[in-house]
Parts: C-alpha cells; sequence; structure tokens
C-alpha cells in the first residue's frame, strides 16, 4: 500500500457543502467520494435537488458519527406562495386547489405561522421517501395509490416572517430533524384557508454548521483538481461540537479505547464526547449514573 492510500486510510472529518440548487446530495457524496478518492463517505441530511444550502458530509472513520449528526437541529429559509395547494407540497406537483389570499394580512398570517411552534404532529407528504410497509411513499403516489402516513412528533423552535411579499413569503424556520418544511407550507395553507405551497428552500443551519461554515461545490471541486482540499476539512469532533466534552489525558485514551469506564461527573445529556487533550475525538461516552463513570460507547481509533 502506497503513502497515499495510507493518508487517505487515515483521514476522518467533516467538509461542509453550499449545496447548489439542481443536484441531489448523493450527487454531493459522489463528487466528494471522487474528488479526495475515499470511498467512505456519507451526507447527514437529504436536502432535495431544487433546495440548496448547508450540507454535512462526514469522510473517513467519521462516518461513524452519521446517526448523531443526522439527528441534529436544522435551520432553513423557505419561500411560501399563497392561494394554491399542490400534490407534491412544492412547485413540483400538479396544483390541487386554489384560493384567493388577497385577504390575508401579514399579521393574520404571523398570528396563524406561530400556531406552529412548539412539539407538534406533523405529517410527511405523499411524496416523500417515508416508508409504508417496505415501500417509499413516493412510489405509491405516483402509482395513483392512497396511503396513510403515520404522524410524527417535531419540534418546531422557532419560525419569523423575514419578507412579507404576497402571495409568496419568506419565512425563517428553526426546527428538528426530521421535520419536513413542505408539508409544515401546506398544514400553514390549510390553517389560513387559501392554500399554500413551497417554491423555494435554502437550509442555513445543520447541528452547530452554518453557510459561514459552508464552501461553495464549485470552489471546493476547485480545492480537488488542485490538491488543497484539506484545508476545508473540519475535526471529527467538532460534528458534534453541541454536545458536552470530556478531556481524556494520556492513560484515559488508552483506557477508554479498548472499553474501559473511567470515573468523572454526569451532565445534564447524560452523553459526551471523549476527546484528547490534542483535540482528537476518542469515543462517544455514555453516563453510569449508578457507577458514576463514563462509558464508551462508540470508539474512534488513530
Amino acid at each position: 500500500m502506497n503513502s497515499d492510500q495510507n493518508i487517505k486510510n487515515i483521514v476522518s472529518g467533516v467538509l461542509v457543502v453550499d449545496k447548489p440548487i439542481g443536484l441531489t446530495s448523493h450527487d454531493v457524496v459522489q463528487i466528494i467520494r471522487r474528488g479526495t478518492g475515499i470511498r467512505r463517505a456519507g451526507h447527514t441530511g437529504t436536502l432535495d435537488p431544487r433546495a440548496s444550502g448547508v450540507l454535512v458530509v462526514l469522510i473517513g472513520p467519521a462516518v461513524r458519527l452519521s446517526e448523531y449528526v443526522a439527528a441534529s437541529d436544522k435551520r432553513y429559509q423557505a419561500t411560501i406562495r399563497l392561494g394554491s395547494s399542490t400534490d407534491t407540497y412544492d412547485s413540483e406537483g400538479s396544483v390541487t386547489e386554489t384560493n384567493a389570499w388577497e385577504n390575508i394580512t401579514e399579521e393574520e398570517f404571523n398570528r396563524v405561522l406561530q400556531k406552529f411552534v412548539g412539539q407538534i404532529e406533523q405529517v410527511p407528504p405523499p411524496y416523500s421517501a417515508v416508508k409504508v410497509k417496505g415501500k417509499k411513499a413516493y412510489d405509491f403516489a405516483r402509482e395513483g395509490e392512497e396511503v396513510e402516513l403515520t404522524p410524527r412528533i417535531i419540534q418546531v423552535y422557532h419560525l419569523e416572517v423575514l419578507e412579507w411579499a404576497p402571495p409568496e413569503v419568506v419565512i425563517d424556520v428553526y426546527c428538528s430533524s426530521g421535520t419536513y418544511v413542505r408539508s409544515l407550507a401546506n398544514d400553514l395553507g390549510k390553517e389560513l384557508g387559501c392554500g399554500a405551497h413551497l417554491i423555494g428552500l435554502r437550509r442555513t443551519k445543520s447541528g452547530k454548521f452554518t453557510l459561514r461554515d459552508a464552501i461553495p461545490l464549485r470552489k471546493l471541486q476547485e480545492a480537488f483538481e488542485t490538491g488543497t482540499w484539506y484545508r476545508y476539512l473540519i475535526p471529527a469532533a467538532e460534528a458534534l461540537a453541541e454536545w458536552p466534552m470530556v478531556e481524556l489525558d494520556a492513560d484515559q485514551v488508552e483506557l477508554v479505547r479498548h472499553g474501559h469506564r473511567i470515573p468523572g461527573e454526569p451532565n445534564e445529556k447524560g452523553w459526551a464526547r471523549g476527546v484528547s487533550q490534542q483535540g482528537d475525538l476518542v469515543a462517544l461516552l455514555e453516563y453510569d449514573a449508578e457507577t458514576g463513570e463514563w462509558q464508551p460507547r462508540k470508539v474512534f481509533f488513530q
């Protein structure tokens, strides 16, 4: 095995990409695999082809963090059109209903909008990848077959009108992972009585990463060509920067890497990142209140 391949085998970290409209999230991952020469890569939350913005891609051993990073909260800038509903809840679908929107004021819109803040039940769109009886919902929808989708409990932390230019309205959406902004637009239209659908979506934040952290895909592709893409690689430990951290000395690093517990103080979350004094992510730890120790649950080797 050559030295270049050895380096690729130990590269682990995060690339935060500003995904352009027109590409699938998988397309972006494939571009990164080809550009880095590293096959082990995956994103942590799908963005539809017509959506843009923050796409977090884990590469190397960092992909083992995927389930945790994917569960992070998200923030979006959503553009909604009042007065019509579609079967897909966005501009890709066929219009199913039209209604007058001219009498809706910004005050009325905002009053209804705030009803969706908090812990709410949300039904995914019929055209979604949610599985029903082992089959994706959009496959049923394309075949003209209606299926009942189970409501999900989601958390909407903040909703705010950014731009009022009816029939188009731009809103800020800060929500838990798993929230469908398309469903939010559709449900909002129902509540207003005029119908509505999503016509634009830009993810502005995913977990701790914002658009400020994101590199435009074209710029990243140029860095692949010049061999300078490493400068954009963020340490794996930063992917869960919102988690509490337990700093491990050299002896504790060895103990944890061999699956041994270490004594420590609890935190509110009950989970923590075990990080070496050099800043490397060593393990994800779970606190055992009975023994007063941190138990390694997922260990990372350098």
